[in-house]
């Protein structure tokens, strides 16, 4: 049973088509249940927006892409962003040097780890970001892609 933590970076692939997106799909299509943090919501916006202005995607097609992302956030279990997690996510920053976001998303990977622990379940943590990635990694959780 593999219980599946996306950051942005994998997230996103699902909507838009890139290097990997196909990976991605079939990574979600076989997990138990996929995670992920609350502030990917606002992360996708900025993905989508920042590939119109990369010239990746057309607007018509990343307003598409978000409105199929909004239809489907209610199926993905969404980690809050609490006192607690951003207290967590403050010491990953200072101990592995990640950006903000980085920060808060491992920190989320972990408390979903925290969470399924009792069960003998592993968190997979979905991540394209080569720095969060080997932090994650440092940290004990499984990473994709290897």
């Amino acid at each position: 049973m593999t219980f599946l933590y996306l950051d942005t970076s994998a997230l996103v692939k699902c909507y838009i088509a890139e290097k990997g997106s196909d990976d991605v799909i079939a990574l979600v299509a076989d997990a138990a249940a996929v995670a992920t943090s609350l502030v990917t919501r606002t992360e996708v916006a900025a993905a989508l927006a920042k590939a119109i202005r990369d010239h990746r995607v057309d607007e018509d097609e990343a307003r598409r892409a978000y409105r199929k992302f909004l239809r489907e956030w209610p199926d993905l279990g969404r980690v809050p962003v609490t006192d607690a997690l951003v207290e967590r996510a403050d010491a990953l920053a200072w101990e592995h040097g990640l950006r903000a976001y980085d920060s808060v998303q491992l920190a989320a990977a972990l408390a979903c780890q925290d969470m399924v622990d009792a069960l003998g379940v592993d968190v997979l943590l979905a991540t394209f970001d080569r720095q969060l990635r080997k932090a994650a990694g440092q940290a004990g959780l499984s990473t994709w892609p290897r």
